[in-house]
Formats: C-alpha cells, structure tokens, sequence
C-alpha cells in the first residue's frame, strides 16, 4: 500500500531541497522577491573572477575603457599611411593628392619666407670657373635675339610702363654677388653674378610693390612668375653679367633674374616683358610649373 495513502506526506530524502510550494512562490513575488529556487538560477550567472595569469603562466592586464579609446586611436593612426598610399593607387585620386601636396608646400614656402633672411655668400676663391658654369636651356641655347635692339617691356601695374633699354637698367647702381646656383636635376655650382636689384627697378618704374606676382616671358617661348616678395628680396637681380663681363648666350642674354633664394627653373633668361600683376594669366604660371613642377620653388 503507498505510504501517503492515508494523507501521510512522505518525509524528503536526506540531503535533498524542500520543494518550492505554489503558495510560496505566489507570496515571494507579492513581496517582490524571488524565489529560492530564482535566486539559486542568478547565482550561476555571476561572471567568475578575472583571471590574472593566463594558460603558460604570463600575466593578463585589465585594460581600462579609456585606454581602449586611446589605444584604438593609435591603431587608426598607424593605418593613415597605409590608406594614404592605397589612396594614391587610385587614378582618380593621385593627381588631387599630388596637387594638393604642392599647394602646401607652397604655402608653407610661402609663409617661411622673408626678406631679410639672406642666401648664403661665397669668397671668390669658392666660385667655380666659367667654363665650368653649366649652361641649361629650355628649348634652345641661343633663341637669336637681337641684342643691339633689344628692349624690355613693362606693362602691368606700374605708373611709368613702356619699353626700357639695357643702358636704362645698367645706369641703376650694380651689385655683384658670389651665390650658389642649384638646378632641380640635381647639380648646383657656385657662381658671380652682377646686376641691378629688381626691387631698384621696380621702383624706377613705379611698380605696385603690394600687387602679388611678376610675370616673365622669355624670347625664347619660356615664361614664368614670381611672388612679389622674392622680387623684392635684396638678392634678386636682373642680372646683365657674370664673371664681370657681359652674359652670353648660352646663359641668357642679354638680361635673366638671378635669384639665390629659389630654384633655377624660376630664374628665367632671355628676358623680353615683365609685367605686375594681381592675378595670373590662365594656364601660364610658369612653363615647368604648368606640368607639375612645384610653383613657389624656394630654396
């Protein structure tokens, strides 16, 4: 006969947890606790303790949300290169990106300019011999011009505009200087130069000194143009000799700019009109210049 045929209840097994009566579960979520058998379900849910040493023994360092950030920002600064020449891969991109380099290398050329910081100077013991003083052209050596009738012409803002002799621009005082001449192709030599100071002649002429640019054409198809405060530098010539004597051909006769402070694609020969200007002529800032050479050029 069962035991609990008489409403006996049979005694729990030794060891075992009294069950959870109905009645008790509906009081406990009255009073808004759970019940035993609820709380026993959570207990096994608590996350165990953090380890401090992993599997072989090494120590395992908590890393704090914050240096997560820091750490992830760092991670995002390593992958910048690598994303800057992925980006460089792109055909489409490459020419915005090279461009925009230039831009500001420029303007940061720009801004670390200054007229009173001088181009280094040489003794004439320094000065490399004539016949070693390379001539570099653009098109060809000698464009033929005329040097009995020459004349520069001068246009742009300027009070006094008009055609200047050779005789015109030697009458104003000369300066000979022994400076370092350095080609983008990668030679450099030391040379003498002599001329009159641009920034002398341009206020013969009455030059706008607060307009932004000269522009240079060259009787040889060549132009250029140049910041106006390189124009202004004291080491900017318009230069009519080297070596005391007259240019030749070969290095541009019978008048150039002669600037220590810039590279020598910027120092245009075979001079034919100058002009002041605010703003340059489209598609013609400078002939290297307009196949991706860098613009401001400075040394």
């Amino acid at each position: 006969m069962p035991d609990d045929i008489e409403g006996e209840r049979k005694p729990p097994e030794e060891g075992a947890q009294p069950a959870t009566t109905l009645a008790e579960q509906s009081a406990a979520q009255e009073e808004g606790r759970a019940p035993e058998d609820a709380a026993q379900q959570e207990e096994v849910a608590v996350p165990a303790v953090l380890r401090t040493v992993g599997p072989a023994g090494e120590p395992v360092r908590r890393v704090a949300p914050a240096e997560r950030k820091r750490m992830n920002r760092r991670e995002l600064l390593k992958l910048v290169p690598v994303v800057a020449l992925g980006a460089f891969a792109v055909p489409k991109l490459r020419e915005p990106l090279l461009n925009g380099g230039l831009h500001l290398s420029d303007w940061a050329s720009g801004k670390l300019f200054g007229r009173t910081r001088l181009a280094q100077t040489f003794r004439d013991s320094d000065v490399v011999a004539f016949q070693q003083f390379p001539y570099n052209f653009y098109d060809v050596v000698d464009p033929g011009v005329d040097l009995e009738r020459w004349k520069l012409t001068v246009e742009g803002l300027v009070e006094r505009p008009g055609e200047y002799k050779l005789a015109q621009i030697q009458a104003l005082p000369k300066v000979t200087q022994n400076t370092r001449h350095v080609c983008v192709e990668g030679w450099d030599v030391i040379g003498n130069f002599g001329g009159t100071r641009a920034s002398d002649f341009l206020q013969s002429i009455g030059a706008d000194t607060s307009a932004r640019f000269l522009e240079a054409e060259c009787a040889d198809g060549y132009y250029e143009s140049i910041d106006m405060e390189t124009m202004l530098h004291p080491q900017t010539l318009f230069c009519y000799e080297m070596y005391g004597r007259p240019l030749d051909r070969g290095h541009g006769a019978p008048l150039r700019l002669q600037m220590p402070t810039k590279i020598g694609y910027k120092q245009a020969k075979y001079l034919d009109t100058i002009r002041v200007t605010n703003v340059l002529s489209d598609g013609k800032r400078g002939y290297w210049e307009d196949q991706g050479y860098s613009w401001y050029g400075g040394l």
